[in-house]
This record gives structure tokens, C-alpha cells and sequence, in this order.
């Protein structure tokens, strides 16, 4: 019962700051290029992406509460059950906490570059900390609450390399179109310093699904190891 009830929190906390961010904030002018992009604007930025992102994911939840299971010594998973384990290993926790981490980071360091100050005016700061910080706490909350098993780390970062690469073409057709970066640090860089920083993005996502995968350990790997140990002495 208690999980349920921090999921529905969670379903309603991200679904109403998605419905808010459409519904009601308007970006200035200056921040529009024209055009098909300023009808999609929120779907350009990552931050977005990983709004939808959670907010499917602890739907995925609630359908394994409702139709799947959440014992831990379960032999044979739901399909839901499955595509919620794959999913918060491969891209709910290292994508949300790749937006929670970057993003702070980058406002510590010069804010112009991620989120300019101006939009302060029109952007309320509730929602701010609900699509940066409260997706890291809420992703760490569902880390500690379900049992669940890793893939293994190739499967895993394939599944994140996919989403990735996905949002990084998504951000040059973005750029072929308009002739406008969707983030201002992308704008003082040039084409190599580019490269070099998607791929310390990638490398840090990574970094992040290893830590994901190790938090995980640490919490649920006693439990694990009793469950393979039982099984085993049951085959014997």
C-alpha cells in the first residue's frame, strides 16, 4: 500500500508538471527562432524527454502493481515486470540523475548557459526543482523501495547508448532546421569541442548507470545472493 501511494504521488507530481509546462509557461521572444521548433519547443530540451521519461515509468509501475507482481522471489516475472526492471536500470536513473547532476552543475558554474536568469520571469521555480531536483529524489526513493535485478552491463548500456544517441540526433536535426543549438553552451563551442562533449556526456550517463547498478548492489545484493543460493540448493 505504501508504494502504491508514492507512486500515484509520483504519476501526479510529473504528469501535472508536463501539463503545467504546456498549459501555462511562455518563453519569451527573444528565446523562439520561429518557425515548426517554437510548437515543439519543451520536446528540444532533455529535461522534458526525462519528464515523459518518468512519468511512463512509474505508470509502468503502477501496472505491475495492478497486473504484475513485486515479490522478490519470484521466478517468473510479468512482461511488465521485466520492462520496469530494464527500464529504471537502462535510462530512469541514469537519465534522471544525468539531468539533476549536469543541470546543477552547469547553474554553479554560469547559469547563461543552461537556463539564463531572464527566465526567471516566466518560469516558476517549483517547476524548476521538480524537473531537476525532484526527479533525482524521487529515482532514488524507487531505488530504495523495489528489489529488483541489474542486466547485464552490456544489455544495459545498450539500452541507454540507444536513448542517447537517439536524443543526440535529435539535437543536430534540431540544429539543421532552425540553425539553433537547443543548449547556449553548445553555441561558444566548436565542432571538435562538440564532439568531445557529447562524449563526455555519454561517458558520464554511463558513469551514472554504473553508480545506479552499484547503489543497487549494495541495497539488494544480500537479498540476491540468498535468493541464488536457495535456488541452487533447491536443484540440488
Amino acid at each position: 500500500m505504501l508504494r502504491q501511494v508514492f507512486v500515484l504521488i509520483a504519476i501526479v507530481h510529473f504528469y501535472y508538471g508536463i501539463y503545467y509546462d504546456l498549459s501555462y509557461v511562455k518563453f519569451p521572444p527573444a528565446f523562439l527562432r520561429g518557425g515548426f521548433f517554437d510548437a515543439i519547443s519543451r520536446f528540444k530540451y532533455l529535461t522534458f524527454w526525462n519528464m515523459i521519461l518518468q512519468s511512463v515509468y512509474f505508470t509502468i509501475c503502477l501496472l505491475n502493481d495492478t497486473v504484475g507482481s513485486n515479490e522478490i522471489s519470484i521466478r517468473q516475472k510479468p512482461l511488465i515486470r521485466k520492462i520496469k526492471d530494464y527500464m529504471y536500470a537502462t535510462v530512469a536513473f541514469p537519465v534522471a540523475m544525468f539531468v539533476g547532476v549536469t543541470f546543477w552543475a552547469l547553474m554553479a558554474i554560469d547559469r547563461e548557459l543552461v537556463f539564463p536568469k531572464a527566465l526567471d520571469d516566466f518560469f516558476p521555480s517549483w517547476l524548476n526543482h521538480v524537473m531537476h531536483t525532484n526527479i533525482v529524489i524521487f529515482t532514488l526513493l524507487e531505488m530504495i523501495i523495489s528489489f529488483r535485478v541489474y542486466p547485464k552491463r552490456s544489455e544495459g548500456f545498450t539500452g541507454l547508448f540507444v536513448f542517447t544517441a537517439i536524443y543526440f540526433i535529435w539535437v543536430h536535426v534540431i540544429f539543421a532546421k532552425s540553425g539553433a543549438w537547443v543548449y547556449p553552451v553548445l553555441e561558444i563551442l566548436n565542432w571538435w569541442q562538440r564532439i568531445i562533449f557529447f562524449l563526455i556526456c555519454l561517458g558520464l550517463q554511463a558513469g551514472l548507470y554504473i553508480v545506479g547498478e552499484t547503489l543497487n548492489k549494495a541495497k539488494w545484493g544480500k537479498v540476491q545472493k540468498l535468493l541464488e543460493s536457495g535456488r541452487s540448493s533447491k536443484k540440488k
